[in-house]
């Protein structure tokens, strides 16, 4: 627990030009935040969770101002925190603090969590459209060509799987149902319940994409097995819908594959001290397995029957 005083001098001239922020009595560094620095911030007015992000969000396709617009409309949809200011000139996003437990992997799994996770992604995606799509079969291919002109590296035997990803693009749009607003980035720390609702946090990625990716996704981040998947997308969708469990379990194949290439990129270029590039390895080696699995077809044609 520190003062302004005490933050680093960039954090520190940043968030003392934030009138939400005035007159700060307490501040604390929050832990996570790969592309942000994030800080509780108490005040006479009220308690804010302040992200303080750094340069190079667009190699990442990270659009602050669409974090800013989707971050209300999530708010709005009673799922998201509070906006209380966007100071793109200082690089930063004042949002409510919420009061609560933040979940890890273990909690995700637990079978009424899913039931309360599922219906919090239903409020988010019956919410107002947001501002700019998130589709991975767009965003792979630009992660793809900012590695090779920089020369990142990538992991061995990573093209030669494009084929697969190419197949999964072909065999989803068979039983495409639209896209809804999604935050496309739902790790379990981005799930906090304060014991009557659970709230769903970070708008960076956000975006309208297919639920199945949002579900399959969580999946991903969190290591679901099978049966929770299933019942993760049975309560999203209200009874057994076998066609959409293979979507999921597709897109959760498919945003490994991309997100593969955030971590090398991240592990490239960020200054932050984390591993990014075993973070990406351990992305990668489930969705190779996956892509060249002998099960891989059959997911393919699941995914493109009728329920």
């Amino acid at each position: 627990m520190s003062t302004l005083r005490d933050l680093p001098a960039p954090a520190q001239q940043a968030l003392a030009r934030v009138p939400s922020l005035a007159g700060a009595r307490q501040i604390t560094a929050l832990p996570g935040g790969l592309t942000n620095q994030n800080f509780k911030v108490v005040t006479d007015a009220g308690t804010y969770v302040a992200r303080l992000w750094s340069d190079g969000g667009e190699l990442l396709g990270i659009d602050r101002e669409h974090e800013y617009r989707n971050s209300q409309l999530a708010a709005a949809a009673g799922v998201g925190a509070p906006v209380i200011e966007f100071r793109p000139q200082d690089r930063v996003l004042v949002i409510g603090y919420i009061e609560g437990r933040t979940l890890g992997d273990a909690d995700v799994a637990e079978p009424a969590m899913l039931e309360r996770i599922a219906g919090a992604c239903r409020a988010l995606h019956a919410g107002g459209r947001f501002a700019g799509d998130f589709d991975m079969f767009a965003l792979q291919p630009r992660y793809y060509a900012t590695a090779q002109q920089a020369g990142i590296r990538i992991p061995a035997g990573y093209a030669a799987l494009l084929p697969a990803f190419e197949a999964a693009k072909a065999a989803l749009a068979v039983r495409d149902e639209g896209t809804v607003p999604c935050n496309n980035d739902l790790l379990a720390a981005n799930f906090i319940d304060d014991g009557r609702r659970l709230w769903l946090i970070d708008y960076e990625y956000s975006g309208n994409n297919d639920p199945c990716f949002e579900l399959g996704n969580i999946a991903a981040e969190t290591g679901l097995d099978a049966d929770a998947l299933a019942a993760l997308v049975t309560a999203y969708y209200g009874r057994p819908r076998p066609s959409r469990i293979a979507r999921a379990e597709l897109f959760g194949h498919v945003a490994r594959y991309g997100w593969t290439l955030w971590g090398a990129i991240q592990d490239a270029t960020s200054a932050l001290d984390f591993d990014f590039w075993s973070w990406a390895m351990a992305k990668y080696d489930v969705a190779a397995a996956a892509f060249t699995s002998p099960a891989f077809a059959r997911l393919l044609a699941d995914v493109q029957r009728e329920d």
